[in-house]
């Protein structure tokens, strides 16, 4: 058999990365594999370290240290790109992540523009379908996360008054240190009770049809409301037995 055979198999062989420790690697190293209380695991890799900078081969390694000679190999090359920083962890493990911030700011971007036509506000699918790569569910997770609710229905009043802040922060003084014999009276403004008449809710009845709860008008609704809670009671007793006088009065009429 050629010579030259054996010398193109020899080439073919990679050759195992050379390793070249410092003082205080070495110390490091060595404290890792004395010490009791470190991780099996690093314990592990930095024998394997030790022994590649003795010039140990990579597969008597993989035998001395009772591991495989890819993992010897894998710490070898690890420690020689990282030195000891590429010990304290495994590396990048799985498949990135298919979503990143920048779609949570793409999901944020989204809802500050109008909705389709036909819809009054955006939801999880509407959102996904215009985005085009992000799903649905990763969608409603975001929301869920940031405590956005499409469906709430939140408004608000804003004083085009330019003095608004000063009044607003008399009144709010007021409350906060009121003058001494002083009574603090509030007044807001109810337009409710300016509906003419309101039915609230509906009761199912047995032929299937729907019947309204209650009803409340105009009147019944401003006199409760104007009516302080502590009168309420007694105001209540008072007609009541005024209704009774009149239905007795009556009835012996």
């Amino acid at each position: 058999m050629p010579e030259s055979w054996f010398t193109e198999g020899m080439k073919s062989i990679p050759k195992a990365t050379a390793i070249e420790l410092t003082q205080d690697d070495r110390t490091v190293l060595e404290g890792f594999v004395r010490s009791t209380k470190t991780e099996y695991r690093l314990r592990q890799r930095a024998r394997i370290v030790l022994l590649a900078a003795g010039g140990m081969a990579t597969r008597a390694i993989g035998r001395e240290v009772g591991c495989t000679t890819g993992t010897a190999s894998k710490w070898r090359v690890r420690f020689a790109k990282h030195r000891l920083e590429g010990l304290s962890e495994t590396g990048n493990r799985g498949a990135a992540p298919k979503y990143t911030a920048q779609t949570d700011k793409r999901i944020l971007a989204q809802l500050d523009t109008s909705p389709p036509d036909g819809y009054g506000r955006w939801s999880g699918p509407l959102i996904a379908a215009a985005l085009g790569d992000v799903d649905v569910q990763y969608v409603w997770r975001f929301l869920r996360a940031q405590k956005i609710d499409l469906a709430g229905r939140k408004s608000w009043c804003q004083s085009n008054d330019p003095d608004f802040a000063a009044k607003a922060a008399e009144i709010v003084g007021l409350y906060l240190a009121p003058p001494e014999n002083a009574l603090v009276l509030a007044v807001d403004e109810k337009p409710p009770i300016q509906a003419l008449e309101r039915v609230q809710g509906y009761l199912k009845l047995a032929n299937g049809r729907a019947s309204p709860a209650s009803r409340t008008t105009t009147s019944a609704t401003a006199r409760r409301r104007c009516l302080p809670p502590w009168i309420l009671p007694r105001a209540w007793s008072r007609a009541a037995s005024t209704n009774a006088v009149g239905a007795s009065s009556s009835s012996t009429s």
